[in-house]
């Protein structure tokens, strides 16, 4: 009972971050996570998550384009991953992206019945009802986190056995599809980062981290410590971040108007 409420709440608060973006709970690794640290099976969780996270950095809304939601995907596959249905996560991976293209539809409903609610927090304001503002606010985001809390919900009270059954029953064919354009999608996360990364300065840290993942001893945590401490280093040699240029100790060189501009304050 206990890790079924906090189930519902990690789903409860990744709907309402889906559109606040503030805390970051809609995104793959955090609600994975929670939901398999809420499960008992946190291990589970975190490699769905990683997985997920790598797939939805490719997800994004430009203008009124709405991009699948992670926020759903995420919610509902970590629970049949880490919950009693205990599906692999590759099945898993597989069902998080026709739940983030039926999530993508839900949103937009969800985001036309806002519309409705702006017009009355218009009139609240026109009244000078402060309260009558925050209220709205309020509705408009118990609706956002409903979005992936009802769904969640209707899965846990379906059970692991139906749930079970149903996977089952979907053809190899469409899971293993689902599986390979996942895959796809995932690697065009990669190549977003490494585009992002693309820099002189940043190259080093990237065939170094390659080469202590060949070191087996280093768990996950080690590997953080050690890169925590390169990029430490790094800010605190390079003339870049440090006040100099490489080539005279002065900002005024490294070709931003502004670093000039401030040099002479």
């Amino acid at each position: 009972m206990i890790s079924a409420f906090f189930v519902v709440l990690f789903a409860f608060l990744a709907g309402m971050d889906g559109i606040l973006d503030e805390f970051q709970f809609h995104q793959p690794l955090v609600a994975a996570t929670l939901i398999g640290l809420a499960n008992g099976h946190l291990t589970e969780g975190i490699i769905l998550g990683g997985t997920l996270q790598m797939l939805a950095l490719g997800w994004m809304n430009i203008g009124a384009a709405v991009a699948p939601d992670a926020a759903l995907a995420s919610a509902v596959s970590a629970y049949l991953v880490t919950g009693p249905a205990q599906v692999s996560v590759d099945t898993g991976m597989a069902i998080a992206i026709p739940l983030a293209v039926a999530g993508q539809v839900l949103t937009i409903g969800v985001r036309t019945i806002t519309v409705a609610l702006a017009h009355v927090a218009d009139k609240q304001a026109e009244k000078g009802s402060l309260r009558g503002v925050e209220a709205i606010h309020w509705t408009a985001l118990i609706i956002q986190g409903l979005r992936i809390t009802i769904p969640v919900i209707i899965v846990m009270a379906v059970g692991a056995g139906p749930v079970n059954d149903a996977l089952n029953a979907i053809p190899d064919v469409i899971t293993k599809g689902l599986a390979v354009a996942g895959g796809f999608i995932v690697v065009v996360g990669y190549a977003m980062v490494i585009n992002m990364m693309a820099t002189a300065e940043l190259w080093p840290f990237f065939f170094l981290g390659f080469a202590l993942s060949a070191v087996t001893e280093l768990n996950l945590i080690a590997m953080g410590m050690i890169g925590l401490v390169l990029a430490l280093i790094y800010l605190q040699l390079s003339p870049k971040f440090n006040g100099g240029s490489g080539k005279g100790g002065s900002n005024s060189s490294n070709g931003d108007p502004i670093d000039a501009i401030l040099d002479n304050y």
